[in-house]
């Protein structure tokens, strides 16, 4: 663990108590609102040195350290994407904080792109396992042997199970699927989407796979949700942006909520 992520640790602690974490959440696009749910202190990125400037638009770019649903959790209202910097570390120092304020087990959300005439706009999908499209490693440069991290059962399938079992007794209907990450910022093309629908994925995006990376070179157990906000490029004759994105998020995000506290009710 860095020194700096220590010495962050140790001033996150001074502002909002010094209880253990048990649980973070990383929020992607338009998911923000659930860090204002959360009964504790919200602290900006800005005021975190080291942490990164998550300037995406639909991001909120604070961590919140406090109480849901009575559980002690650390929610990153933002994260920062390799199209961002060119940096596929750049969620590093956040994860490193994590660990070290005591949390063992971390989720991401995300918005994606579906492939899939069964999972549409509004859909949640429950990341079984992922394709790096992209290539990209958030542990190139890294000096140890740690480096070599094994990556079967990336996503951790105790946390899965529970999941699915909440989203079951919620009667939220949760899919169970293949993410590819592309790195952005532009979209995919068709063709790109028709080679990773061949390559096993259910749903593309822009994010997460390098924070599952870290986290389990970390030693954190790592879950995903993707909330469904378009379907991907040339599956229909959806205008697909940003704005989309932003704008269909809510709905899937009711039913993320749902899952997100189910799971934390049974802590």
């Amino acid at each position: 663990m860095s020194k700096n992520a220590k010495a962050l640790a140790a001033d996150i602690r001074a502002k909002a108590g010094d209880a253990p974490v048990q649980i973070g959440f990383i929020l992607g696009s338009g998911l923000g609102h659930i860090a204002n749910e959360v009964d504790g202190v919200a602290i900006p990125y800005s005021d975190l040195p080291g942490f990164p400037h998550a300037g995406v638009s639909g991001h909120n770019p604070k961590l919140v350290i406090g109480d849901l649903e009575g559980v002690r959790v650390a929610v990153f209202g933002g994260r920062a994407h390799y199209y961002e910097s060119g940096r596929g570390d750049a969620m590093r120092l956040p994860l490193e904080v994590l660990r070290e304020l005591g949390a063992d087990r971390v989720i991401a959300t995300n918005a994606a792109g579906s492939m899939q005439a069964n999972m549409p706009t509004g859909s949640i999908m429950c990341l079984s396992d992922h394709i790096n499209f992209s290539g990209l490693n958030p542990l190139i440069g890294e000096p140890t042997d740690a480096r070599f991290v094994p990556m079967k059962d990336a996503y951790d399938p105790a946390i899965r199970t529970a999941l699915h079992a909440v989203a079951d007794a919620a009667e939220v209907d949760m899919a169970d699927g293949v993410y590819a990450w592309y790195s952005g910022p532009s979209f995919e093309t068709p063709a790109e989407i028709r080679a990773i629908k061949m390559l096993g994925a259910d749903a593309v995006g822009m994010s997460t796979v390098p924070e599952v990376i870290l986290a389990r070179f970390l030693g954190i157990r790592a879950a995903a949700i993707s909330t469904i906000t378009n379907m991907a490029a040339g599956m229909s004759d959806e205008a697909i942006s940003h704005e989309h994105t932003k704008a269909m998020a809510p709905i899937g995000a009711a039913k993320l909520e749902k899952v997100l506290r189910g799971y934390l009710r049974g802590f």
